[in-house]
């Protein structure tokens, strides 16, 4: 996506004027609040069912909620504003989504049934359901969208890799055993590099095709999760309340203090985004991993994402 190299301002004016968002969920508020990307200041909250956990972006106006606790997935779409265009109830306990390159499949996790589960998103629809090893939970897709790694649990013994080649089929193939207990799992945008994190230790294993890591990385404390910005790639270490910066191959370069409890985080149109479970705020980092705002938005805010129209 070539937006994905652009300032926000530039993105902006390539949108005829219309400024990407953030979307962050509310937990505790049954809500998601739309923040504008540069300034970071709240533009509207969407009502949604109890409970919005994970979020993801499926295209410039689409993102996709999960509430693990009523087992629902909500469809969000942009438009004059943000607003739900579907509620799916055919999950027990949807967890976080991975979308397919092309746009209109989302893989999405439901750890209670032990499943990857496809949604047709233009449909609003589920379309096929592939049984996994263990509690599916993060999950990721490879750039040319073949292959997708699920981390089977929390803090998993195991991930689960699945065929992906027909999306509408996914087939497990083979489960992989990290050298510490997983916990995120984040395909880079070589396509071939899958950074896998831990759910206990200050480690974030490098996989390139292989049953084994080609590198090991020492991390801020777990759980960690990651996010790239070109060939830089940022890992979040939420207790500890940093944000570490690191190349492709994994080498330190820097990291930048964040609030406490800021797990999950996002990139594109060039910021990174990162939400604190614990105190509800949302940082804007620049592509650099520089910190340019704070804001906080709810009681707390787990997950977020990024929409390119609005």
């Amino acid at each position: 996506m070539v937006a994905l190299g652009l300032e926000p301002g530039a993105v902006a004016a390539r949108l005829g004027g219309i400024s990407p968002t953030v979307l962050v969920t509310a937990d505790l508020e049954s809500h998601v609040a739309v923040l504008d990307l540069v300034r970071g200041n709240v533009l509207e909250r969407v009502p949604t069912a109890p409970g919005p956990r994970s979020i993801e972006a499926v295209d410039a106006s689409t993102a996709l909620v999960g509430h693990t606790e009523i087992g629902v997935v909500t469809i969000l779409v942009a438009a004059a504003g943000v607003g739900v265009r579907a509620e799916l109830d055919a999950f027990e306990a949807p967890r976080y989504t991975a979308v397919h390159p092309r746009g209109r499949l989302a893989f999405v996790t439901d750890s209670a049934r032990e499943e990857v589960v496809v949604v047709d998103v233009q449909e609003a629809r589920v379309v096929a359901r592939a049984r996994v090893p263990g509690p599916a939970r993060h999950v990721s897709t490879s750039r040319d969208g073949r292959t997708l790694w699920t981390v089977l649990g929390n803090a998993a013994p195991a991930v689960a890799e699945l065929d992906t080649r027909d999306p509408r089929r996914p087939r497990l193939v083979r489960t992989i055993t990290p050298p510490f207990l997983a916990h995120d799992v984040v395909f880079a945008p070589d396509g071939r590099t899958v950074w896998v994190t831990s759910g206990e230790e200050r480690r974030v294993a490098l996989y390139r095709g292989g049953r084994s890591p080609t590198r090991v990385l020492v991390s801020g404390s777990a759980p960690q999760h990651v996010a790239f910005s070109g060939e830089k790639v940022f890992v979040a270490c939420g207790d500890d309340g940093t944000l570490r910066r690191h190349r492709p191959d994994g080498s330190f370069v820097r990291e930048a203090r964040v609030p406490v409890g800021s797990y999950n985080v996002c990139f594109d149109a060039g910021r990174l985004v990162t939400p604190s479970l614990g105190r509800g705020t949302v940082t804007l980092v620049d592509r650099n991993g520089r910190v340019l705002r704070v804001r906080r938005v709810a009681r707390a805010a787990h997950d977020a994402c990024i929409l390119l129209a609005r």
